[in-house]
């Protein structure tokens, strides 16, 4: 093999599809060290399909999973499974650039261009001071959140086995990875524990805010300590993607729980019979769990028929850009929420909070969001054919979950036969790297030629 033309090859790439490539070689080779026999626990021995599944939904934080987590793999494999979540959670660009900068190596411009693109940056000016905030407030979130599991888990399991829950557990909760070693349960056990649930909750939310929320937040708190701005003026302040992202979650989380609490709290197999805090905590729970984490603390399948549907949608939109979480994205979904109202108003432009949306953001919010659908249709069909006399529900629910990086399941997954594994597989990567970023990957590059900016003429169409 040529390994100047395989370099000249890899210069050629651009951004997406440096991402889409990244990603799959990390599945790829997590996969085959799951597969070697010292990464299962003795006696359980893994099929190479299960190996690059455990791997693919660690990488692209799902927690869809195959196997039993804390049955099959030895200590090994489950250090190897965190790695990958946290390769998965931080971003293979943001890593890679880390061991650079720690090995006090010098940052090309195309790797600042390529950290400046995965990361959606106006300008390539301090990109290396946005990765080293990212990997920062990662690690001090997970360590906040591995110290308040720890008071819960280091008296139940002792302080070794204790410790290792509260770590495993934060990287993934922050992730939104959804793998746990408790076992085939996940949360449920801890269904009536406040600070199990409240601390999840909290850092699948932080977690799916975005980086960029993080700081304009972070900038406008200083602020109001330094006095030189007033609390009641904040939130005007805030970027307009703060304003977007904050509105959009508050209304997913309240409102989610609010459905939850009414289509549940009548559900002998779920909640029905259960004191007050803990229907509370389970819808809450359930409406942010849905947004792209994977714990549940009520058996997905006993769900009432409203839940699932909402569950659904819920996935589908996932979390907000530049952080953690899977799905569409908020901002995908306001932005396409307020154009429809536009274009119902009567109005040219489409306007949030005083701003105009500039008319390329409506078109990327459809693109991402038409490939979704796309992308959740065709894998949809592939694995009814591949799983022939499964419930549409509980495959409709398997893919939403796999495309949306979300990780919850009907009971399905472990059900899979080989060609479902890699349809599932195939679906959590597409969710991972994202419809925009595969767009880009596979579409050639424009080239100028003669004739290319002329108009066509128009013509009238009949619209619905």
């Amino acid at each position: 093999m040529n390994l100047k033309k395989v370099s000249d090859g890899l210069h050629k790439l651009n951004t997406s599809q440096i991402i889409a490539l990244g990603f799959a070689g990390v599945i790829f080779v997590g996969g085959l060290i799951l597969w070697l026999p010292f990464c299962s626990a003795p006696g359980q021995a893994v099929t190479f399909p299960d190996a690059v599944f455990t791997a693919a939904t660690s990488v692209c934080v799902t927690g869809l999973s195959t196997v039993v987590m804390a049955v099959q793999w030895s200590p090994i494999g489950k250090a190897v499974i965190l790695c990958l979540i946290q390769i998965g959670g931080i971003g293979l660009i943001a890593l890679a650039n880390m061991i650079f900068i720690s090995l006090r190596r010098k940052i090309s411009l195309k790797n600042r261009r390529i950290i400046k693109e995965s990361y959606n940056l106006d300008e390539m000016g301090g990109v290396v001071a946005v990765v080293r905030s990212v990997v920062k407030c990662v690690f001090l979130a997970e360590g906040i959140g591995a110290v308040l599991y720890a008071f819960c888990f280091v008296p139940e399991f002792g302080i070794k086995k204790g410790l290792v829950h509260a770590i495993f557990l934060a990287v993934s909760a922050f992730c939104n990875a959804g793998i746990d070693l408790f076992g085939e349960t996940s949360l449920s056990v801890y269904v009536s524990n406040p600070l199990v649930n409240i601390t999840t909750i909290g850092l699948i939310i932080v977690s799916g805010l975005g980086f960029i929320v993080w700081w304009d937040l972070w900038d406008k708190f200083r602020k109001v300590l330094r006095k030189d701005l007033s609390p009641s003026r904040v939130f005007r302040v805030l970027r307009l993607q703060s304003k977007l992202v904050l509105t959009m979650t508050g209304i997913l989380v309240f409102s989610g729980a609010f459905l939850v609490f009414i289509f549940e709290s009548g559900n002998p197999a779920t909640l029905k019979g259960a004191p007050l805090g803990t229907k509370i905590m389970a819808s809450f729970f359930q409406s942010v769990t849905t947004r792209t984490a994977g714990f549940y603390t009520m058996d997905q399948a006993l769900l009432s028929t409203p839940t699932v549907i909402i569950s659904l949608l819920w996935m589908f939109i996932g979390g907000s850009p530049m952080g953690t979480a899977g799905g569409v994205k908020t901002t995908t979904i306001a932005v396409l929420i307020l154009s429809i109202a536009a274009y119902l108003q009567g109005k040219k432009d489409v306007e949030v909070y005083g701003r105009r949306i500039r008319e390329s953001y409506l078109r990327s919010a459809m693109v991402v969001a038409g490939t979704s659908v796309l992308i959740l249709f065709t894998m949809t069909v592939l694995l009814s054919a591949a799983m022939p006399g499964v419930d549409l529900a509980d495959v409709l629910y398997e893919i939403t979950s796999a495309g949306a990086t979300v990780g919850l399941s009907r009971g399905l997954t472990p059900q899979l036969n080989v060609a479902g594994k890699w349809i599932v597989i195939l679906t959590m990567y597409l969710g991972r790297i994202g419809p925009l970023t595969l767009g880009t990957a596979v579409v050639m590059r424009v080239r100028n030629r003669p004739g290319s900016t002329t108009h066509l003429g128009e013509e009238d169409i009949m619209i619905g």
